[in-house]
């Protein structure tokens, strides 16, 4: 299905890029812009993720460099049987992460100073976590190559203002109207798509990843204060690069909020409230089905760093970084 998803968002996003060239020099515009987005396919199947990490300024850390960080992605990974994700640390104030990679074999999962910074241990995990859902549902070659895509479509239609507004053979031949629907209509068709896939997801990676590191209320607390963060603190890299946006947790972008139709993400509360209710259900459920052995009590920022891991001595054998 995903890999069915994947297709189909580069057949549109193709027959996107072709439209605008199409609308800025006619057929030959057109032929070009296919060539071009043939080659853009190609290259940002293998290489979109590399492309999305340098345009952060993301930089590979270890276990020698970032061992408490790095622990937490290695023990989260082996919790969710998934192959160790290459780890990145973005010099950013701004608290926030993401994930990408064309499959989990080659996924990279990448965090700010900001969020390391202003986030409790469990809070960390439970992010991470969150991204690792993403490699699992393998959201990352989605999302990566449509944000690569999209980016170029707004690129385009920024250049209709220098091309075509004619009507000269094998130029444009819609004139003005023409040059605004690559302006305007172009790039605004390719931002619905990445956020029809990205408000979905968000949701099954928060569900998923609560059950990674344990606790949905770890994730809760940690929305909640990545959102108050990313409204005060601005991401210049993100402003620079807005396509990039859909695969954050948190929408890096200033300005964005409500959960309607121009927004990235879902919003932060609706998000919260699911989590909140994934809690309720596992607090009721029999001691045997649960996922792990954390408590569900409702937590405050102060009891976070004294909550017992899930994989506490007492709780499967392995002690995470964070307890």
């Amino acid at each position: 299905m995903n890999v069915m998803r994947t297709g189909m968002l580069l057949a549109f996003m193709t027959a996107l890029f072709m439209g605008v060239g199409f609308l800025i020099g006619g057929t030959g515009g057109m032929m070009i812009a296919l060539v071009i987005a043939a080659g853009m396919n190609l290259f940002s199947y293998w290489n979109s993720d590399k492309m999305v990490l340098n345009m952060h300024h993301a930089v590979e850390v270890d276990e020698a460099n970032a061992p408490e960080y790095y622990s937490i992605v290695r023990d989260l990974a082996a919790n969710a049987n998934l192959p160790m994700p290459k780890v990145y640390l973005i010099q950013n104030d701004q608290p926030n992460a993401f994930a990408t990679g064309r499959n989990p074999q080659n996924a990279a999962v990448a965090a700010s100073t900001g969020l390391l910074q202003r986030l409790s241990p469990q809070e960390v995990a439970a992010v991470m976590a969150h991204e690792l859902a993403h490699v699992e549902h393998r959201d990352t070659l989605t999302m990566t190559v449509t944000a690569t895509l999209a980016g170029a479509i707004s690129m385009l239609g920024n250049f209709a203002m220098f091309f075509g507004g004619g009507s000269r053979e094998n130029h444009n031949p819609l004139g003005f109207i023409g040059v605004l629907i690559a302006m305007i209509v172009a790039p605004f068709a390719a931002m619905i798509v990445q956020m029809a896939i990205s408000r979905t997801r968000e949701y099954a990676a928060d569900r998923r990843g609560a059950q990674i590191c344990g606790n949905p209320l770890w994730l809760a607390s940690a929305l909640d204060k990545i959102a108050r963060g990313a409204k005060q603190i601005v991401n210049e890299d993100a402003e620079r690069n807005p396509a990039s946006a859909p695969l954050f947790i948190i929408n890096p972008l200033s300005g964005q909020g409500a959960d309607n139709l121009f927004s990235t993400h879902p919003s932060t509360e609706n998000r919260i409230a699911a989590l909140e209710a994934m809690a309720s259900e596992f607090s009721q459920a029999p001691a045997a089905s649960r996922p792990n052995r954390a408590s569900q009590a409702p937590i405050d920022d102060e009891q976070l760093d004294d909550r017992p891991s899930p994989w506490g001595r007492d709780g499967g054998g392995r002690k995470g970084p964070w307890a």
